[in-house]
């Protein structure tokens, strides 16, 4: 059997998020740095990153960089005496950084697992549910549809999830809404870059507590994210007219709802405030925040903003609205 390999971008969310928890729209983008699986047969279910390898006797979860790979073995059924094969894993977007990394992982061992039995969905749709339902049901967290559907879909999309906000609880519950719009900005480049703060965070953290008050009815969440979604909305027009000024409005708007929600942490909040104050016109989470996490900055003075966002930043990375989404190789 000739290896199976897939590999998944990371995504930085432009606008909207995190209402793709609570029914609302989302635009967002791929970005240059990718999770990557490789599966080989071998003798014994084996787990190997680029600093171990580990000889699994089960999948019981344990707290370490292989609970992805179990994860994702228990939601598709597999058992350590069925799994006679090699997975190799690697990424190389920065660990809790808001950029979806270990959604993206677990997305392209989903591919390579569903590849290997068969049952890979010819429909995008039904990949990233599926792959979004693992990290939901066996990790137990509190997880949106944004980063799954970027792993599958990759790209620039707008992205709907009305009548979503159940996360899943209505087997009835409509696919998301996929609005590409990369072939627009084609002779219009995004003049967006990330800066990361370094820290780390669980998003799952952040989102329990909003989702905790979402659901006990607090009228500043259930407002803010519905806000959330309609500037989503609202950004389409702006982004793809160029309209600089009026998107960065936008972005600065879903930045202080998040902000006055408690979503924002001290250093997040730093890197939001240096780029303001270095022309950029829009600043705001690319995901989720708290400790760490990533600011996205639109600015048509690159050298002044980044300049000084390298002074507080860890890292500063580019969009790349045109990266594939789940590819196999």
């Amino acid at each position: 059997m000739e290896p199976i390999r897939c590999s998944v971008a990371g995504r930085a969310g432009i606008i909207g998020n995190p209402s793709d928890m609570y029914g609302g729209t989302v635009i967002s983008t791929a970005i240059p740095l990718r999770a990557r699986c490789t599966l080989e047969r071998s003798d014994k279910l084996t787990f190997q990153s680029r600093t171990q390898v580990h000889l699994a006797e089960d999948l019981e979860l344990r707290g370490d960089e292989f609970d992805v790979c179990r994860v994702a073995l228990q939601g598709l059924g597999f058992s350590v005496a069925n799994a006679r094969f090699t997975l190799r894993i690697e990424s190389d977007i920065p660990e809790q950084s808001g950029l979806a990394g270990s959604s993206a992982l677990l997305t392209a061992i989903v591919g390579c697992l569903m590849k290997y039995e068969g049952t890979l969905p010819s429909l995008p749709h039904l990949f990233a549910e599926r792959a979004r339902q693992i990290e939901a049901n066996r990790l137990q967290v509190a997880c949106g549809y944004q980063d799954f559907y970027m792993a599958v879909f990759g790209g620039l999309n707008l992205m709907d999830f009305r009548d979503k906000e159940g996360l899943g609880t209505d087997p009835a519950e409509p696919w998301a809404t996929v609005e590409s719009l990369q072939a627009y900005c084609e002779s219009n480049a995004l003049p967006m870059w990330l800066a990361t703060t370094g820290g780390k965070r669980f998003s799952g953290t952040v989102h329990q507590s909003l989702r905790a008050r979402w659901e006990g009815g607090d009228s500043e969440v259930v407002q803010g994210m519905a806000r959330l979604g309609r500037l989503a909305r609202e950004a389409r027009a702006p982004l793809l007219a160029g309209d600089w000024q009026k998107l960065g409005a936008l972005m600065n708007e879903n930045y202080a709802i998040i902000h006055t929600l408690g979503g924002s942490g001290e250093s997040l909040h730093q890197l939001v405030q240096v780029a303001l104050e270095n022309g950029a016109l829009g600043a705001k989470l690319a995901g989720a925040g708290g400790a760490g996490g990533s600011v996205i900055v639109l600015t048509l003075e690159p050298e002044r903003a980044l300049s000084a966002l390298r002074e507080v930043a860890d890292q500063i990375i580019p969009i790349a609205p045109h990266a594939p989404g789940a590819t196999f190789h």
